[in-house]
Parts: C-alpha cells; sequence; structure tokens
C-alpha cells in the first residue's frame, strides 16, 4: 500500500510551445473571468451564458489535459493506509471497517454490535482540516492577503486540499488518497444531463454552481500566477479546472462547522473516516466534545455486526441533496419543493389582503415549500392560503371585526377555518398550482401516468382531507420527477 502520486505534465515539442500554450491559457482564464464576473443575463438567457461559459473552460480543460496530479490505482488501495493513520493518531478505529455498498458506495461497516447512542466514532482536531489548519500551511501567506479566502472559509479549505494533495510530505495524504477521484456534484455533469433539468427548480441553482466556481478559478488561477505570495505554492505549476472542481467537490460534499478551539465561534472542516459515512432518516447524532477537543458521533440505532452504520446529513430537499451532495435519497422525509406565491397588484382586493398578511407577518409575495410528508404545507403558507381566498366579507371580518386581532392569530392553525368554502377553495387553488408546476418538468412516461391517476382521484373526491392528501402525494411525485427523467 501506499502507492506514490504521479504528476502527468502536458507534453510539447519545445519550450517556445509550452510558453505559447501558457499565454493562450492565460488569454481564456481571463476571458471566463470576465464572463463570468459581468452582470447577470436577463430573464430566460441563463442557459445560453452557462453555454458560453461551459465553452471557454472545455477550451481550458484541453490546454490543460494531462497536467492535473492523479493517484495510482483506486481510492480503495489506499483504505488501510487511512485506517493506520486514523489509529497512530488517536481517533477511534475499533468496531467499523470501510466497506464497498454498492449502489451507495463506500462507507463504514460494523465490525462488531453496536447499540444506539453509543460512541463509537471520534476525531482528534488534529486531524482535521479547517480553516485554521489552512492559516498555518503553505496557504498562510497568501491567505493574509486575500480577502475572497479571508471571507469564503470553503474556498480557502479546496485550495488547501489542493495544496496539500500537492505535498508528498502532507501529514492528510492518507486521508486526501482516500477520498474520491471524481463525483456525481452536477460540477461533473454532462452539457446534455443538464439540459434535461430545464424546467426543474434545481436548474437554477446548478447553473449558478457552475458559474461561480468557474469564476472563483479563474480569479485564482490569475491569483496563483501573479502574486508574490503565491510564487511558493505547490499549485503554480499545476493548477487546472479539474482540479479546482474536485477540489471544491470534495469540500462541498463534506464541509462540517465545528467550534474553534476556544469555542468562539465556528469554523469549517473536513473530518476524515467520519465523512465516509452515508446518509440515513434520522437525528443528528454528532458534535464537538470542546473538553477532549474532538468530533464525536453516537450510534443514529442499533447496528448488527456486518451492517452498514449511517448518519443523518440534515434537513435538506432532494434537490439539494442532488446539487451539494451528488446523490438523490429515494426515501427522503425532508423532501420538498419550493413554490411562488403572491397577491397580484391589480387584483381589487389587494389592499385589504396585504394588510392582513401583513398583521400575520406575512408578505404578499413569497417562496413557500411543499413538503413531501405530512402536513404537507406549513403553517405560514396556510395562513397565505386562507388571506389569498377570502371574500371581502371575510377580509372585513379579519380587518375590522370584534375579534379581529384574535383571528390574525389563528390563520395559520388548521382547527381553525376561515370557512368551509375558502377551505376548499385554497386547497384547490394549491393543487392547481401544484399540477402546473409539475407540467414544466421533462417527466418519464410512469411518472405522468401516476399524476394522471391522481388528478381524477382529486376530482372524484371533495372531502378537504383527500384534497390534502392528494397535494401530498402530488409533492411526492414533484420531488422525485425533478431529477429522475
Amino acid at each position: 500500500m501506499g502507492k506514490k502520486s504521479r504528476v502527468k505534465t502536458q507534453k510539447s515539442s519545445s519550450g517556445a510551445s509550452a510558453v505559447v500554450s501558457s499565454k493562450e491559457i492565460m488569454n481564456l482564464i481571463s476571458e471566463l473571468l470576465q464572463k463570468c464576473s459581468s452582470s447577470g443575463p436577463s430573464a430566460g438567457k441563463e442557459w445560453e451564458e452557462y453555454i458560453q461559459i461551459r465553452g471557454l473552460v472545455d477550451k481550458i480543460r484541453k490546454k490543460q489535459k494531462g497536467m492535473s496530479i492523479v493517484f495510482e490505482g483506486s481510492r480503495e488501495h489506499y483504505f488501510p493506509d487511512l485506517m493506520s493513520w486514523v489509529q497512530e493518531n488517536g481517533a477511534s478505529s475499533d468496531g467499523f471497517t470501510v466497506a464497498n455498498f454498492g449502489t451507495e458506495g463506500y462507507g463504514l461497516r460494523a465490525t462488531r454490535d453496536i447499540k444506539a447512542e453509543e460512541l463509537f466514532l471520534w476525531i482528534p482536531r488534529k486531524m482535521l482540516m479547517t480553516v485554521e489548519s489552512a492559516q498555518n500551511s503553505a496557504l498562510a501567506s497568501l491567505y493574509s492577503q486575500d480577502r475572497i479566502l479571508q471571507a469564503m472559509g470553503n474556498v480557502t479549505l479546496a485550495l488547501h486540499l489542493l495544496c496539500e494533495r500537492a505535498n508528498p510530505a502532507s501529514f492528510w495524504l492518507p486521508y486526501i488518497r482516500s477520498l474520491p477521484q471524481e463525483y456525481d456534484t452536477p460540477l461533473y455533469y454532462q452539457q446534455d444531463e443538464v439540459q434535461l433539468l430545464l424546467g426543474t427548480q434545481a436548474v437554477q441553482d446548478i447553473l449558478s454552481q457552475y458559474k461561480n466556481t468557474a469564476r472563483q478559478y479563474a480569479y485564482f488561477y490569475k491569483l496563483v500566477q501573479t502574486h508574490p505570495a503565491a510564487s511558493k505554492l505547490p499549485l503554480k505549476d499545476s493548477f487546472t479546472f479539474d482540479d479546482y472542481r474536485w477540489a471544491v467537490s470534495s469540500v462541498m460534499t463534506r464541509q462540517n462547522q465545528i467550534p474553534t478551539e476556544d469555542g468562539s465561534r465556528v469554523t469549517l472542516a473536513l473530518i476524515p473516516l467520519w465523512d465516509m459515512c452515508n446518509h440515513t432518516n434520522g437525528l443528528i447524532t454528532t458534535g464537538y466534545n470542546l473538553e477532549d477537543d474532538r468530533c464525536e458521533c453516537v450510534a443514529l440505532q442499533d447496528y448488527k455486526e456486518n451492517e452498514q452504520i449511517y448518519i443523518f446529513y440534515g434537513t435538506r430537499s432532494n434537490a439539494e441533496f442532488v446539487i451539494h451532495n451528488g446523490f438523490f435519497f429515494q426515501d427522503n422525509a425532508h423532501d420538498r419543493v419550493k413554490i411562488k406565491l403572491g397577491v397580484s397588484k391589480s387584483e381589487r382586493l389587494y389592499a385589504m389582503k396585504a394588510e392582513v398578511l401583513a398583521r400575520a407577518g406575512i408578505p404578499a409575495s413569497c417562496v413557500f415549500a411543499l413538503h413531501y410528508n405530512e402536513p404537507p404545507i406549513s403553517a405560514q403558507l396556510l395562513a397565505f392560503l386562507r388571506v389569498f381566498c377570502m371574500t371581502e366579507e371575510e377580509l372585513k371580518e379579519y380587518l375590522l371585526g370584534e375579534h379581529a386581532i384574535n383571528k390574525i392569530f389563528t390563520l395559520g392553525n388548521s382547527e381553525f377555518p376561515v370557512s368551509w368554502e375558502n377551505e376548499i377553495k385554497l386547497w384547490t387553488f394549491l393543487e392547481t398550482r401544484a399540477a402546473l408546476l409539475l407540467k414544466t418538468y421533462k417527466t418519464t412516461v410512469e411518472v405522468r401516468q401516476n399524476v394522471e391517476i391522481f388528478s381524477k382521484f382529486i376530482k372524484k373526491e371533495k372531502l378537504k382531507y383527500h384534497m390534502v392528501i392528494s397535494i401530498q402525494t402530488l409533492c411526492s411525485v414533484l420531488s422525485r420527477s425533478t431529477l429522475l427523467s
């Protein structure tokens, strides 16, 4: 084990051609930085801008082919080195091992029975890669002089990771070698794969993510090549877009907040071994023990020998999981989709509705969420919909009625409907909006057939309870069809 890294360098027939290539890359980098730093495109032009940015990136990647640092063999060859390093530096290494779980990828497998809430995993601070460790590394000089690094901990971690990967004597090399060589984040999607997502709610975030990453790369490429504080960085001779994409994805899929040593604030960290755990529904079971200065994780549930050990990543929707973690969790209890609703200013009752909403602390136009689990809508969304569907007489009751103040506080309570007619109206309206939203998605035939069944069910049933269930089902279909086309 412990195979050495190797550096592939771009071949050139002469030194002169290498200089020309370097100048060509710098010209492309300058063009990319200018394109990504310009004001945002007009509405409907985001895809066109993405194509242009991607075109420049592809030209740069072609020029940089073969220049990235890579490790020989697959990552699993380095897992024994990782476990030895973990044991040598005071982290827990008993009760589990790294294993391949097929479609779920690599994770931790129990080598003995582990009880729920049992402390089974701990990693001391010295093993963590943090913004603070970056400030004490080869990156220190540049960090002290660059405002972007000082303001963006995730970018600092990405460059810290790249510097340490290029250092054959790095303390973190056993950890870095165990990381994936590439990821399933949208930064790795082919253009036609991104195009399939047009019309979904995830696509805007995906396009922005790509643009921001390209802008950061162009900025730091120029900085590494020209800033005196970067002259001794190991990135100077080899800093490709693919390198930065890998580092950004490593940090994006693994970063966590921990307290600083004095506990006065939080910082970002990469946590070796712990980040091998895969996600499932549950509760957060990881914390930081300041007294022992280590990250600790207790078991989410009972695990039998040979079972996979899971942790809970947090209450992210599937769109967020795909964008930031590179996976889709089929049974996500916290799945949800966004829906933008607002009272039209041209509506005759706008002023009255806006006033009732204002008294309830709700804006007249807002982005809400439809949830996969029950209840499918929040108290705030329920209140908004009730006001949105009120008649003039009902609005007067909530503005001027004898118990107007008390009524405002019950708007989000499902136990106190405005009226039966109002309740039927709001659920029917929401079902229609959800169905319209679904039509913008490029779904599979199977999903379309399911939606038709749900629509027939809604038409047949008139009771409020059935309408609620139908909305919930539509939310489920919406979130799943977003990225399963």
